[in-house]
């Protein structure tokens, strides 16, 4: 259990402030982007930067558990600020495309989600929850 905990609470605290910051910036309660991937802060970093701090601190920096979440943890975040960023950035050209030839021949398709990945800054902010939650627990 001691394990879980600090994942689990730094993912529960990213997920609040994603819920609290995205609310104030639109002025309502969104709880929608508790089912949508992107957003300040990434609660992927947070969760497994959690796991990540756990294991170091309980199992030691230089256990092969703490080597191997280690490198898990760098994969997911590298994920969430590269590939998948990359991946919103084409859907957004490709339904600006689709856009056009919506006005140029009536072509109707479904548009593709734009936020799929997280900016650095929200990576770093979702990793400090993670290692600050997982040294403090």
């Amino acid at each position: 259990m001691r394990f879980l905990l600090a994942p689990i609470v730094a993912w529960a605290l990213a997920q609040a402030a994603k819920v609290t910051l995205t609310s104030v910036r639109q002025r309502r309660l969104n709880l929608r982007v508790l089912a949508e991937t992107g957003g300040m802060p990434s609660s992927h970093s947070a969760i497994v930067m959690g796991l990540t701090t756990a294991i170091g601190k309980y199992s030691g920096l230089g256990s092969a558990a703490f080597a191997i979440a280690l490198i898990f943890t760098f994969v997911v975040m590298y994920d969430a600020a590269g590939l998948r960023r990359a991946a919103g950035r084409q859907a957004e050209v490709l339904n600006r495309l689709v856009e056009d030839l919506v006005h140029m021949r009536g072509v109707q398709e479904a548009r593709l989600r734009e936020l799929l990945g997280h900016t650095p800054m929200e990576v770093l902010a979702g990793a400090a929850i993670g290692l600050a939650v997982g040294l403090i627990l």
